[in-house]
């Protein structure tokens, strides 16, 4: 393996860092153009593991500055004679690239992500401040909200929650990465009912991790280093990122693969081989990799291994394995008969990356096989719906995805059969029709390769090798993307249950930075499609009784962002009423379930309690509208729930959040009230006197600039804030709080009536 690079500021000279037997390897130069060569520099440093690195950079604006991306970064100012070792955030280090005009400016990658610095090396850039994780492989788990789960290159195990989890981090969103067990290679698999174990993999070693103890169980099968032996010589080959499946019927079944499926029901302590090999086991294949120059062997080499492994979601023992040579088999006994339903006109040797038993039939599947190691582009997306005693190609190169797409993961949505997500070498596509066409599905996704996909909860959730995760929330749109085509007009989508979420509260430090990830907005999501000529868009929701709850328009002002910031770092928050859209195409609209704030205003209503309501949208367009309405079900925070809140204390607070509403519209009235009355007095006379004193126990006194007493519309302003902040049954100090509030403004009014009285008499 060798790698080549030239500085611009003197074209004659060539480095070229050469891979061969000692004592020839190391970095060679040229200074005439690649006629005569001159090994520099043989230093070990540099010639690390030449498999994974080898790469040199000259500094394109001096010929005798190079560098060396290696296990380790090395700098040389003498032409490469002589290398230091520098420091990067991370080690395993690939390229490097320097700015031609200022070469202080550097950006290098590595295994952990990229840095730059702007002082030649002296410093760098974080690595936390982008999503260039590696990930290969996503599981999740069953709380709520889930949580995403994977190994990532050359870093721990991570597990990221879907959607803030509501219990206030002051790291902000960074704080919720957690590891859990294993290492880079994943995968990571949360035990079904109970994500405190988690099933984790390091590099062929099965553990079980406990996130309440912190300590991973190590339940190797075989117990054998896999690093540098040759694996003819294994009892049981693994690879580095190998398979783990939790039964979907058995959370405490859990299945294993080398080129054996293994299986446990006691968590990993004890193991039984369910499988004959089943791997294609070609012999020659079967060597220390890298010779006869460099030996690198560590299990990531490992050839005739399992690579998949999956159980039927429809029938218990329907198990499917697939190997990275090239074989895919079943068991529709447990593991006591297996067959071997490899499709036989499909290409040799290549990996079956994923495989997908049907959540809607047992005899159905659907896998996808890789290629790329062996120099084959080829999408490769079979189906069966026999068991595998015939399978469909449903990549030809002209039905959607391109020839030259390799083909990763593949899954069949759980609720609508046919519906297809197809992972690539190059981004996403879809499947309306169980694989007879594909359509790009990128969106704003960027385009790299997809190395995993789960459907959970509603929600599309994609792992990437290079991009970290992606979440496409609320998939009723393609599960409903039929009877809207087929419609052709205006579409109201059935949506889903609206779980009634609130935000995370204080949230520690940085919370709602702009950084902050794009996580989906709290509230009832509204979906439709809208043919073109639409003028505008109402939005209406009704309560389970007919009435009118809450109502947007797509002519209004809309909502925006700011920045804020108060006594802990910047964050962001919505002002302004969120307007319906009315694009040409798919529009979604979000309702956060309140109603309106005092004297019709955009925020600072209660949250309505959970239960059954209408959404209705009216469409115009050309002088005509046309209506949709859809039922809408409001449902209680299941975490709430299990806090002991009921239906009856969310009613109560609401309830509570009226009335409070209410005694602020009657303060702003009175106060207005009052203005009006102060431009009809005589300045200096006792009336004007007696309606300051009111407007002074009403008002706050804004002219004092530092902590001014909060006055009686401030308190209810503060009242309704902190009545409103959890879900919970009000405390009796709310209700004593607003009775002697009102009864103050009660007080205040009539003072105020009796002087309106002087004034209007004369």
């Amino acid at each position: 393996k060798t790698d080549l690079s030239v500085s611009a500021d003197m074209p004659s000279r060539v480095y070229a860092l050469v891979e061969t037997t000692d004592p020839d390897e190391g970095l060679y130069r040229s200074d005439d153009f690649g006629e005569t060569w001159e090994l520099i520099s043989n230093q070990r440093g540099i010639m690390n593991r030449p498999f994974y690195y080898t790469n040199v950079t000259a500094d394109p604006t001096d010929a005798d500055h190079v560098y060396v991306n290696n296990e380790g970064y090395y700098e040389s100012t003498d032409g490469g004679t002589t290398f230091e070792r520098r420091q990067t955030p991370h080690g395993d280090n690939h390229d490097t690239w320097i700015n031609p005009e200022n070469p202080l400016i550097q950006i290098q990658s590595n295994d952990g992500g990229a840095n730059v610095t702007l002082d030649g090396g002296s410093t760098w850039s974080t690595q936390f401040n982008q999503p260039t994780a590696e990930l290969y492989q996503v599981d999740v788990d069953d709380q709520f909200p889930y949580w995403l789960y994977a190994g990532q290159q050359d870093n721990t195990t991570i597990r990221v929650p879907s959607n803030p989890p509501g219990t206030g981090s002051q790291g902000g969103h960074q704080g919720n990465w957690e590891a859990v067990g294993g290492c880079e290679t994943g995968p990571a698999v949360p035990k079904p009912g109970d994500p405190t174990i988690v099933y984790s993999n390091c590099k062929g070693r099965f553990g079980r991790y406990n996130q309440v103890t912190g300590q991973e169980k190590q339940y190797y099968v075989g117990f054998q280093n896999l690093y540098g032996q040759n694996p003819a010589n294994l009892n049981y080959r693994f690879q580095r990122v190998v398979p783990i499946e939790v039964s979907p019927h058995d959370p405490s079944t859990v299945y294993h693969g080398s080129q054996f499926v293994h299986k446990t029901t006691d968590e990993g302590v004890t193991w039984e081989q369910i499988s004959p090999d089943l791997t294609a086991f070609r012999p020659e294949r079967q060597m220390v990799s890298g010779s006869p120059i460099t030996r690198d062997i560590t299990g990531e080499e490992h050839y005739s291994v399992l690579y998949a492994i999956e159980e039927s979601p429809v029938t218990p023992g329907v198990i499917w394995s697939g190997s990275n040579d090239g074989l895919v088999q079943v068991t529709r006994d447990g593991g006591q008969t297996w067959t071997n339903v490899t499709p036989p006109d499909m290409p040799k040797e290549g990996r079956v990356q994923t495989i997908d038993p049907s959540a809607h039939s047992a005899g159905k599947a659907y896998f996808a096989y890789y290629r790329t190691l062996l120099g084959d582009l080829t999408p490769f997306i079979y189906k069966t719906e026999d068991f595998g005693e015939t399978w469909e190609l449903l990549t030809t190169g002209d039905n959607g995805i391109p020839s030259h797409h390799a083909t990763r993961a593949i899954r069949e949505d759980t609720e609508r059969e046919g519906l297809l997500y197809a992972g690539t070498e190059f981004g996403m596509y879809v499947s309306f029709d169980d694989g007879e066409n594909w359509d790009k599905f990128q969106f704003n996704m960027p385009r790299t390769p997809i190395t995993d996909i789960k459907v959970h909860q509603g929600d599309l959730v994609v792992s990437t090798m290079g991009r970290a995760f992606w979440v496409m929330d609320n998939l009723s749109p393609l599960r409903q993307a039929d009877e809207a085509m087929a419609d052709g007009g205006a579409f109201l989508f059935a949506p889903e249950d609206a779980y009634r979420l609130r935000g995370s509260g204080f949230g520690g430090f940085g919370a709602g930075a702009p950084d902050e990830p794009l996580y989906s907005r709290n509230g009832a999501e509204l979906d439709y499609m809208l043919p073109s000529g639409v003028t505008s868009v109402k939005v209406e929701i009704f309560d389970g009784e007919g009435a009118l709850v809450r109502e947007f328009e797509s002519a209004g002002p809309g909502e925006s962002t700011e920045i804020a910031q108060e006594m802990r770092a910047p964050f962001q928050r919505r002002v302004g009423s969120p307007t319906p859209t009315a694009h040409e195409g798919l529009n979604r609209f979000v309702w956060d379930f309140t109603v309106p704030g005092p004297n019709g205003t955009a925020r600072g209503g209660p949250m309505v309690v959970p239960g059954t309501f209408t959404a209705r949208i009216t469409v115009a367009a050309a002088g005509q509208s046309e209506v949709l309405e859809r039922d809408l079900e409001v449902m209680m925070d299941p975490r709430v729930a299990a806090d002991g809140v009921t239906i009856a204390d969310l009613q109560a607070q609401f309830d509570l959040g009226i009335q409070v509403r209410d005694a602020i519209e009657d303060a702003d009235a009175t106060i207005e009230r009052l203005q009006g009355a102060q431009t009809r007095v005589a300045e200096g006379s006792d009336v004007e006197t007696e309606l300051k004193e009111i407007e002074r126990a009403l008002l706050t006194n804004r002219t004092i600039t530092s902590y001014p007493q909060p006055m009686l519309r401030d308190q209810l302003n503060y009242l309704n804030s902190n009545s409103q902040r959890a879900d919970q049954r009000p405390a009796a100090d709310m209700y004593e709080r607003l009775e002697v509030l009102v009864s103050e403004l009660e007080q205040h009014k009539e003072r105020l009536q009796r002087l309106i009285r002087m004034v209007t008499d004369g």
